[in-house]
């Protein structure tokens, strides 16, 4: 499996952030912008959570069955790889969805001056802080499921079997 690029993420941010942006300037051209939703940062967020938890669960078990601790429940390794694809996942599309809602956000500050669309960008903002922190558990949660193999594929160390 292949690890997250940031590079990629960026980038999927900052193309939906221009078309986002472009798209919102010439939509407010022809009629009325649609609206930034209030639930966009509270799903991120939610989101962000069970990433977040997923992790540090994981985290826990691989602890306990490293030290050997009685009675630990061991990470079925199949789990594990669930919860590596629903994180990658997310965090493509939370790069998608914080690019639209930051070209977006962009756009409205523009008109900050009008109540409901300073609401908007403030939506949009947040939006795009909780796309941030998914992104950032998705790859707390990779590096926590990495096997030592990779470690050393990815530092140029070599294994003698």
């Amino acid at each position: 499996m292949r690890e997250l690029r940031i590079r990629v993420l960026a980038g999927v941010f900052a193309v939906a952030g221009i078309l986002s942006w472009a798209g919102a300037r010439l939509w407010n051209s022809v009629g009325t912008l649609p609206s930034v939703p209030l639930a966009a940062p509270i799903v991120l967020a939610l989101i962000a959570a069970v990433l977040l938890s997923t992790a540090l669960s994981i985290r826990t078990r691989l602890k306990a069955q490293r030290d050997r601790v009685p009675g630990a429940k061991g990470v079925d390794p199949l789990m594990a790889a669930r919860a590596v694809v629903f994180g990658q996942a997310s965090a493509l599309v939370a790069a998608l969805v914080s690019g639209m809602y930051g070209g977006t956000g962009v756009f409205l500050l523009e008109s900050l001056d009008i109540p409901a669309r300073r609401d908007q960008a403030i939506y949009a903002g947040f939006s795009v802080l909780a796309g941030a922190a998914v992104i950032a558990a998705a790859i707390f949660l990779e590096r926590v499921c990495r096997l030592p193999e990779d470690d050393d594929r990815n530092t140029g160390a070599t294994s003698t079997a």
